[in-house]
C-alpha cells in the first residue's frame, strides 16, 4: 500500500515536472519573463485538475476568461483610459451580463480585467497579447501532459465505495435480523433507524466516487485498449443499493412505530417477527453478494451468484409463508395488520430489487442501467 502510494506520488510529481518545463520552453522563444511565469502557472493548475476531461473544460474556461477580460480592459481603456471611469464600465458590463450559472466566470473576468486596466498604462497592449498567448500556451500544454502521461482513472475507489455502502446496508440488515430474532426490537429500534438515515449521508458520497469515476473515463486514452467496453465503476450496483436504502428506511421506522405506539394492536407476534428476522438475515447475505460477486462468466465469482441465488430463494420462500400467514388471518394479533402489511410490502420491494438486479454485472457503468436485462425469473409479486 505504501509501495503503490509513494508512485503515485511520484508520477504527480513526474507530470508537474514535465508540464512545467515544457510549458516553459513553449514560451520561451516570444515570451521570456512574466508570459513564462504565466504559462508554467496555468499549466500547473491544468494538469492537476481530476480528470483529462475537467482539464479540456478547466483550459478552454481558463483561455476564455483571459481573453475576454483582456478584450474587456483594452476596449475601455482605448475609449476612456486607464481611469475610475474604465472600472466602473467594466462593472456595468459585467453586472450586466450577470446569470446565476456563469457567476464566478464572470467574477474573474471583472478580476482580469481590472488587472489589466491597471497595468495598461505601464505595459504596451503587445505584453498583453503575451499574456494572453502565454496562458493559452500554458493550458494547451497541460491538458496534453494530463491526457497522454498517465491520465488519472478513479475506477477502483468508486467501486470500493460501493462496497462499502453494500456491506454497511448488508450488516443493518443482519442487525435488525438479529435483533428481532432475539427480542431486542425495543432496545435498538430508534438505533436501527439512525443507521438507516445514515445510509443516505453514505449514498451521496459514494455518489460523488461514481461520478468522478466515469468522468475519468471520458476522453481518458487508458480506457482505449478497453475498445468499446468501459470498465466498470458500480454505478448498477449504487442504483441498486440506493432504491433498498429506501425499503430498510421504511423498516427501520416502521419497527420503531411498533415500540412508540402504546396500543395493543400495534404488537407483532413472535410468529411473524421470528419469521420476518430470518427474511431480513438472508436479504443482508444477498446485498453483500450482490455487490462483492458477479453473475458474468467468471469462475471466481461462481460461489458468490450461487449465494446470491440461494439467499434469494429462501428469502422468497419465507416472504410467500408469511403473505399466506397474513391473508388467512393465522397471526395472533391480526388487528396489527396495517404494521404487518407495511414490514411485508418494503421487504417484498427489496427482495424485488434484488431479484431484477441478480444477472446484472453489479459494477457496470451507470448508464446501461436504465436498460439492465430483467431476471430470467419473473418477479412473484
Amino acid at each position: 500500500m505504501a509501495a503503490h502510494q509513494g508512485g503515485r506520488i511520484l508520477s504527480h510529481g513526474g507530470k508537474n515536472l514535465t508540464a512545467a518545463l515544457l510549458a516553459w520552453q513553449a514560451t520561451a522563444p516570444w515570451g521570456q519573463g512574466r508570459p513564462q511565469f504565466l504559462a508554467v502557472a496555468t499549466a500547473l493548475l491544468v494538469v492537476n485538475t481530476s480528470t483529462v476531461h475537467h482539464s479540456v473544460t478547466e483550459a478552454v474556461r481558463r483561455i476564455a476568461v483571459q481573453v475576454a477580460g483582456a478584450a474587456l480592459a483594452i476596449a475601455t481603456a482605448w475609449w476612456l483610459g486607464p481611469t475610475a471611469g474604465s472600472v466602473m464600465v467594466v462593472l456595468a458590463v459585467v453586472l450586466a451580463t450577470r446569470g446565476r450559472r456563469m457567476f464566478d466566470d464572470q467574477l474573474q473576468v471583472a478580476s482580469t480585467a481590472l488587472v489589466t486596466l491597471a497595468v495598461v498604462a505601464a505595459m504596451p497592449v503587445r505584453d498583453l497579447v503575451l499574456l494572453a498567448l502565454a496562458t493559452a500556451a500554458g493550458a494547451v500544454v497541460g491538458t496534453a501532459v494530463h491526457a497522454l502521461i498517465l491520465p488519472p482513472v478513479y475506477v477502483d475507489d468508486s467501486r470500493a465505495a460501493v462496497r462499502r455502502l453494500a456491506r454497511a446496508t448488508s450488516l443493518l440488515l443482519r442487525d435488525m435480523g438479529r435483533g428481532l430474532r432475539r427480542h431486542q426490537r425495543t432496545s435498538y429500534a430508534r438505533v436501527w433507524l439512525s443507521r438507516a438515515r445514515q445510509l443516505e449521508e453514505e449514498i451521496a458520497e459514494v455518489q460523488d466516487h461514481v461520478r468522478l469515476a466515469e468522468n475519468s473515463l471520458r476522453w481518458n486514452l487508458r480506457c482505449s485498449v478497453h475498445g468499446s467496453r468501459r470498465p466498470g465503476t458500480g454505478g448498477h450496483a449504487l442504483l441498486v443499493l440506493h432504491g433498498i436504502s429506501l425499503q430498510v428506511r421504511g423498516i427501520a421506522r416502521t419497527l420503531v412505530d411498533t415500540v412508540d405506539a402504546p396500543r395493543d394492536d400495534f404488537r407483532l407476534g413472535s410468529l411473524f417477527t421470528d419469521q420476518y428476522a430470518r427474511t431480513l438475515e438472508l436479504a443482508g447475505q444477498a446485498v453483500e453478494d450482490f455487490a462483492e460477486g458477479s453473475r458474468a462468466a467468471d469462475p471466481e465469482r461462481a460461489d458468490a451468484g450461487r449465494r446470491l441465488c440461494t439467499a434469494l430463494d429462501q428469502a422468497q420462500g419465507w416472504h410467500d409463508r408469511m403473505t399466506g400467514l397474513v391473508a388467512r388471518g393465522a397471526l395472533t394479533e391480526p388487528g396489527a395488520w396495517h404494521i404487518y402489511g407495511s414490514l411485508v410490502t418494503d421487504a417484498e420491494r427489496l427482495l424485488s430489487d434484488l431479484d431484477r438486479a441478480g444477472t446484472a454485472e453489479p459494477m457496470a457503468p451507470v448508464t446501461p442501467m436504465t436498460k439492465s436485462v430483467p431476471n430470467a425469473r419473473s418477479p412473484r409479486f
